[in-house]
């Protein structure tokens, strides 16, 4: 499949190697120019672009920059994909550290929500609780015992589909997490962010999850 990610950050470059390593082609894009991108691609085996050609035609596409640059990010571009094609959202909200105030997620709004909101577009949750270094490292056979599981949180089925086996493809557990509005059972401050759990104990975190906000994820 042509996947384009927008976004090489941590997340970004490590879905960029993991997806590429198992044989997709992989167009990955950032604010700055694909000229900024060509030591990543080279090491990946990927292809660097800008936003609009790493989504042109994609099957899937990544959105993994900053929560407070979504609102900047074109429908345009995106409407560009394959028709269909899933988007996925691995964002996390970091008020203090990052991404400054957003009112509607202060008030109880998931945080894929308020993403799905500004793209215009229906989002699939995934990539969020885990450390971009463990993304990148950790992942392993199916059956194996150390298999790490990720949720994937989303409200159509084709699409969630279409991304569960990319998340096991590239070495992880797929758990089916719900529809977008239970998403923030995957966010930060939740006991399954960061966990590395297999998938029985990731499905227990996340029926244990509680929707209030820890102190250092809300605004100050």
């Amino acid at each position: 499949m042509k996947i384009g990610i927008i976004g090489a950050g941590n997340i970004g470059g490590a879905l960029t190697r993991r997806l590429a390593a198992v044989g997709h082609d992989v167009f990955v894009a950032n604010s700055r120019g694909p000229e900024t991108l060509t030591e990543l691609a080279q090491a990946a085996g990927a292809t660097a672009a800008t936003v609009e050609d790493a989504v042109r035609d994609a099957d899937v596409v990544v959105v993994t920059i900053p929560l407070k640059n979504v609102p900047e990010l074109s429908r345009r571009a995106l409407d560009a994909r394959r028709p269909g094609a899933p988007i996925i959202d691995t964002n996390n909200y970091y008020p203090q550290q990052r991404d400054g105030r957003v009112d509607e997620i202060e008030d109880g709004m998931p945080e894929a929500m308020w993403v799905q909101q500004h793209v215009g577009e229906p989002v699939i949750k995934v990539f969020n609780n885990i450390y971009a270094s463990h993304l990148l490292e950790r992942g392993r056979p199916p059956g194996d015992d150390d298999r790490v599981a990720l949720p994937v949180a989303g409200d159509d089925p084709s699409a969630k589909q279409t991304v569960m086996e990319l998340v096991d493809q590239i070495g992880f557990d797929p758990v089916d997490a719900g529809a977008l509005a239970e998403s923030w059972r995957q966010q930060p401050g939740t006991p399954a962010y960061g966990s590395d759990l297999p998938a029985g104990g990731l499905r227990r975190a996340l029926a244990q999850a509680t929707p209030e906000r820890p102190r250092a994820m809300r605004a100050s």
